[in-house]
């Protein structure tokens, strides 16, 4: 019997202010990149995997997103579809999605860790008469990258869910706009295959390091004391970041990590995305 599905959150709440004036009138996640809305490519790539759950945050313009892709996405595999990259056990389906609209419900982004904290209990939603989410485990991934290469694996979510991490991060070679990178990598001896230990490497440690490619593995366990105090489900609406929380469980050695070099390109500028649709 096949491992179930976990879910997938997708950041798009964000404003996008580098990305003026393309997103005054369009919000990040619908700007097309090769033909298709940035966000419908991780969305094409979880379903290739095999898993039929998302969860998408909003904010600036966020009706726009949940017009556009609804609660019901479907990918039908196509000519030009590298077969190479289907989980032959689990088929391309239909995938369905929630929405957590930030905007709407306060005003504004609630930032990473704000956002995700909000959305647990569309992830790991409680068991019966429980307030508090269920510790689950979920991708998350930002809207605004974009990794066509990426391949979502069960594999790599079975290897997860039998360590002890908090989360597991893809990193990659740092772009021109972020040479210094986010994190450091180191063996790790009990480990499988790839995965090394992510290094919260203080600002004068000339070892390498490597750029978080906002992919990613997480518990709910992340989000809870004594990792994160924000309430259950943050129905203050507590804006956050996700990097003090990852650091910390860094420092406690709970966070792995693994190289990724595929394509991968933040859209963070007109310009950025104007050359990755020249390579068209």
């Amino acid at each position: 019997m096949r491992a179930p599905s976990i879910p997938a959150m997708l950041l798009a709440a964000g404003r996008g202010e580098r990305m003026r004036p393309l997103t005054d009138a369009t919000p990040k996640p619908l700007l097309v990149v090769q033909g298709k809305p940035l966000l419908q490519w991780p969305l094409e790539a979880l379903a290739r995997g095999g898993f039929d759950r998302a969860v998408v945050n909003t904010a600036w313009l966020g009706g726009q997103v949940a017009e556009m892709f609804q609660s019901i996405f479907t990918v039908q595999p196509s000519s030009n579809m590298d077969l190479s990259l289907l989980d032959q056990e689990r088929p391309v389906k239909t995938m369905q999605i929630h929405y957590s609209h930030e905007g709407q419900d306060f005003g504004g982004a609630l930032e990473t860790a704000g956002g995700i904290a909000r959305a647990l209990p569309l992830l790991c939603p409680p068991p019966a008469g429980a307030a508090t989410p269920a510790d689950g485990v979920f991708w998350v991934l930002a809207g605004d990258v974009f990794a066509p290469d990426f391949v979502f694996r069960q594999a790599d979510v079975d290897r997860f869910m039998a360590s002890d991490r908090l989360a597991h991060l893809w990193l990659v070679p740092n772009p021109e706009h972020h040479p210094r990178g986010d994190f450091g990598l180191a063996p790790d001896p009990g480990s499988v295959g790839d995965t090394a230990l992510a290094l919260n490497l203080p600002d004068d440690d000339p070892h390498q390091r490597y750029t978080y490619s906002t992919i990613g593995l997480y518990r709910a366990a992340l989000f809870a004391p004594p990792w994160c105090d924000i309430a259950p489900g943050n129905p203050h609406g507590v804006k956050a970041p996700l990097g003090p929380l990852l650091r910390a469980a860094m420092d406690q050695r709970r966070v792995s990590a693994a190289l990724y070099t595929g394509r991968w390109a933040d859209v963070g500028t007109p310009q950025r995305l104007e050359q990755l649709n020249a390579l068209q």
